[in-house]
């Protein structure tokens, strides 16, 4: 993993919000999934802090960000973003989430468009629906009892490393489990958010190609002909990534050089 050329904590709404940077020039926020931490996104940051400054955040009680007392919320995590980008005087930024962290970033983009520049969500759907069946099913399951099936495992072993309260690991499958049963469709707030947008999920991702090829339209793409000159094209983008699925999609090159790529046009 590359080292940062800094780290700190951000006072954010009663916590303290953990972070890394890397590179320097352009500010770019990066956000980790589930369970996970920086480390889960760190095959992302070689290629994306080239010519650009990468702040990477442990959200809430993950990582070595410590849980304080209340629930997971994307619409918190969202605030508690703005907040540690206020502390760090970042003007507007690019911003990369990835699954929960796509849902932060969307709630960030939607609540407080004039934060957000540019923003990449990779592996989030609008709504609750456009989880297949059968993970929404497995959402359901995680809490205490998924607690024993996650031990030994990658995400476990870094949990286990860095956070300041090891033994919270069950209080974050607990809260995880909350939030992740929550139903929710932001399908109108999606209209609020002024930042060219780049979907990105993969062929066999854990929500349907159809069902981003529809967030892509609430985007305003896909809508029409984009024209031998291009004229016809919205700002907006949507990549579907041949061979990835949920849990390998982020270790992908292909995700890192569409990334830059976006943030460069």
């Amino acid at each position: 993993m590359t080292s940062p050329d800094s780290t700190g904590y951000a006072p954010a709404n009663g916590l303290d919000l953990y972070y890394e940077v890397y590179g320097s020039g352009d500010p770019l926020v990066l956000l980790h999934g589930g369970l996970g931490s920086i480390e889960m996104v760190a095959p992302l940051i070689p290629k994306l802090a080239t010519g650009r400054q990468v702040i990477a955040f442990d959200l809430q009680a993950h990582g070595r960000t410590a849980d304080i007392d209340r629930p997971l919320r994307f619409e918190g995590m969202a605030d508690d973003l703005a907040a540690a980008l206020d502390h760090l005087d970042c003007g507007p930024v690019d911003v990369m989430g990835y699954s929960l962290g796509g849902g932060v970033a969307l709630q960030l983009a939607m609540r407080l468009p004039s934060k957000v520049r540019r923003l990449v969500v990779v592996a989030f759907p609008y709504c609750k629906s456009g989880w297949y069946p059968e993970v929404r099913a497995g959402m359901s399951r995680l809490g205490r009892r998924t607690v024993e099936m996650m031990m030994g495992q990658p995400v476990q072993q870094v949990y286990m490393n860095v956070a300041p309260k090891p033994e919270d690991w069950t209080t974050l499958h607990i809260k995880l489990g909350d939030i992740l049963t929550q139903d929710y469709d932001w399908a109108e707030g999606i209209s609020a958010i002024q930042a060219p947008t780049l979907l990105v999920a993969g062929d066999a991702d854990s929500m349907s190609p159809l069902h981003m090829a529809e967030f892509y339209q609430l985007l305003g793409g896909g809508q029409r002909d984009g024209g031998w000159d291009g004229s016809g094209m919205s700002s907006s983008r949507l990549a579907i990534l041949p061979g990835a699925t949920h849990s390998n999609i982020v270790t992908l090159p292909l995700l890192a050089d569409i990334a830059d790529s976006f943030f460069r046009s």
